[in-house]
């Protein structure tokens, strides 16, 4: 009896390893059953299946420069910087040729010629914030980058001179030519031109007094009370400092002087 139960003892462990395998098979067996079908996904999207959304969050600043991939070709022809340019001829006049250009800011140069006078005088200008005001409206109520217009009236008038106006932006440039127009806004913007003319060269005029033709001081004044006068000026406001120096300069006559002082007055009023 005891020898049984010890044969018993011994086939236990064996017993017990059959039955763990049947039942590990039986659970194989058996079919996955899941709510939903596995549907197998792609870990990424492909470039060209990127979904796009629908409410793009732009993160560009008012007055922050949009992201290099955002600028259209357009953008960057807007974004250029415009010059803008006069051109004055008449080879009877004293003052024969003259031409500005200058930037959108109002800062560029004057280049004018004499009669009879070989080289030309080239000074730098600074327009004024009236002046460049009146400018760029005048410009812009022309548009004529995009304006192919032809400002010459049909009635010529060369003994006038010959008026050149001219813009560039980027790789866009024009160029119109006349010597009268009926556009009064082309007519407007170059009257405006010759009074910054008129008056950059009064300027030049007293400095070249001042340092070496004190003499010639009383006739630029008289000039500079008839310019007031007749509104041939671009910005007389300018003018108050230079007044202030003349008035004080012991260098130039003193009946100069004392015109430049009723002048000052009557510009600070």
């Amino acid at each position: 009896m005891a020898k049984r139960t010890f044969q018993t003892l011994q086939l236990l462990p064996a017993a017990l390893v059959i039955l763990s395998a049947a039942i590990f098979t039986c659970v194989e067996a058996q079919p996955l059953r899941l709510t939903e079908p596995v549907v197998s996904r792609p870990l990424y999207f492909p470039p060209q299946q990127l979904p796009e959304p629908k409410n793009r969050k732009q993160n560009n600043r008012p007055g922050q420069s949009p992201h290099p991939a955002e600028i259209t070709e357009d953008s960057k022809a807007d974004a250029a910087p415009v010059t803008y340019s006069f051109e004055f001829s008449q080879p009877e006049f004293h003052v024969c040729h003259i031409v500005i250009e200058h930037d959108a800011s109002g800062r560029g140069k004057i280049a004018f010629e004499r009669l009879n006078e070989e080289a030309s005088v080239v000074e730098p200008i600074g327009l004024s914030p009236s002046v460049l005001n009146r400018l760029m409206e005048l410009w812009q109520s022309l548009r004529f980058l995009e304006s192919q217009e032809v400002y010459q009236a049909d009635k010529q008038f060369p003994h006038l001179g010959t008026m050149r106006i001219g813009m560039a932006q980027g790789a866009r440039k024009r160029t119109a030519e006349f010597n009268w127009s009926n556009n009064a806004s082309a007519s407007a913007l170059v009257t405006e031109y010759r009074r910054v003319a008129d008056q950059a060269i009064f300027v030049f005029d007293v400095s070249v007094a001042r340092e070496n033709q004190p003499l010639n001081a009383p006739k630029l004044m008289d000039y500079l009370q008839s310019a007031l006068k007749r509104n041939w000026l671009s910005d007389p406001q300018q003018l108050i400092p230079l007044l202030k120096e003349i008035s004080t300069d012991d260098h130039l006559p003193l009946i100069a002087r004392n015109h430049a002082l009723r002048l000052l007055k009557k510009l600070e009023k």
